[in-house]
């Protein structure tokens, strides 16, 4: 079966977060170490754009939340988390957010990207020219650099697709040189 075969199996072919059925979708719940339903959710098309471009944001339809944050799924709880997170200034959100339980990796996860944090407190990752890089970028690194544990030296050029973000410290970011998944400091590279 297909990711999206699985999803509508387990929705009943509705929008995970406010059972809407126009244009469903798999929508992935970054960061994605390994894709598929476990990191998966089905949304539907209104749904996506809020959660993808908060300027979207129309809090009323966000009150589908109160039935969906009890999910059984880790993802669906996430989104539910992050969103509830987004709009906790509406006062509403508030009493969700000391409702909804998570274990600790999944409670981890939902704060992976930032969401919920002021804007000052957000750990950004810029590259050697000032570029925002984001989970899933791809960049190139602008000097040779040995990795380290290995005799392996990537050289200058080399394309790291696919990096994922400390969201410890801001100077780095993880990606995989050739075999080896590496640490690589945001100074060394530029995004593509």
């Amino acid at each position: 079966m297909s990711v999206l075969a699985d999803l509508e199996a387990r929705s009943g072919s509705t929008c995970e977060l406010c059972t809407g059925t126009n244009n469903l979708e798999v929508f992935e719940v970054e960061p994605v170490s390994i894709s598929g339903v476990d990191s998966s959710i089905l949304a539907c098309e209104t749904c996506r754009t809020q959660i993808e471009d908060p300027e979207q944001m129309d809090a009323n339809h966000w009150r589908c939340l109160n039935d969906s944050m009890w999910s059984e799924y880790d993802s669906v709880k996430v989104v539910a988390w992050r969103m509830l997170s987004r709009l906790k200034s509406e006062g509403w959100p508030k009493d969700l957010l000391d409702m909804i339980y998570l274990e600790p990796e999944a409670l981890v996860w939902a704060k992976a990207t930032g969401e919920g944090l002021a804007e000052a407190d957000k750990i950004i990752h810029r590259d050697v020219n000032g570029v925002i890089l984001e989970n899933g970028d791809s960049v190139v690194l602008v000097k040779d650099l040995k990795i380290k544990g290995s005799s392996q030296v990537a050289k200058q050029g080399t394309a790291v697709r696919r990096i994922s973000l400390d969201r410890e410290n801001a100077e780095y970011i993880e990606g995989k040189v050739g075999p080896t998944m590496t640490v690589i400091i945001t100074k060394y590279v530029k995004k593509i």
